[in-house]
């Protein structure tokens, strides 16, 4: 028991080591954000990724900030079957630009996102950190204004993915899906 106890310690401090070594972008401006975007990469250090990796396609994202400088983050794919499957969630801001917090009631769990890269005509590297009854998890997604980013722009994604110890395996290129109407 002590055993298992120290090693769950271990893997939540490195957790926690590697989620405080991921910065927002310095200059990160929300307002250049807005607009739709592609969810062209996918990667993660969760165990489900596994088993769903093989079924997900490009999805799209509008991102809108609010007023108060939070992010309505509105997410929407086309599921094999034909139905649209939407998520939304709104990202409040923190005190450091490009840092924002939210719950999904869908999922049940705490996320911290941070814009680690934008470019913001381009491409966006979002990180977060999500955590779910006493468990943690990376994700991080890489969203481009358009269906095919360039080469460097996918390198970017996979050096960055890696650099967080995420497994090759979990890293994915979503494959070109139609968007839902």
């Amino acid at each position: 028991m002590r055993v298992t106890a120290l090693g769950i310690l271990g893997a939540v401090l490195c957790a926690l080591v590697v989620n405080a070594d991921v910065e927002p972008q310095a200059d990160f401006d929300v307002q250049k954000v807005v607009g739709k975007w592609y969810l062209v990469g996918f990667a993660t250090n969760a165990e489900w990724f596994v088993k769903r990796k093989a079924e997900m396609k490009m999805g799209t994202a509008v991102l809108n900030p609010t007023a108060d400088g939070d992010l309505q983050m509105d997410y929407s794919s086309l599921k094999s079957d034909g139905t649209c499957f939407k998520m939304n969630h709104l990202a409040k801001k923190t005190d450091i630009p490009g840092k924002f917090t939210y719950r999904s009631q869908r999922w049940g769990n705490d996320n911290e996102m941070r814009i680690a890269d934008v470019k913001y005509n381009e491409y966006a590297l979002i990180y977060t950190f999500k955590t779910k009854a006493g468990s943690s998890h990376v994700l991080i997604k890489l969203y481009s204004r358009t269906q095919d980013p360039g080469a460097d722009v996918l390198q970017k994604f996979t050096q960055f993915s890696l650099e967080q110890e995420i497994r090759p395996e979990n890293i994915a290129i979503l494959p070109k899906a139609d968007e839902c109407s």
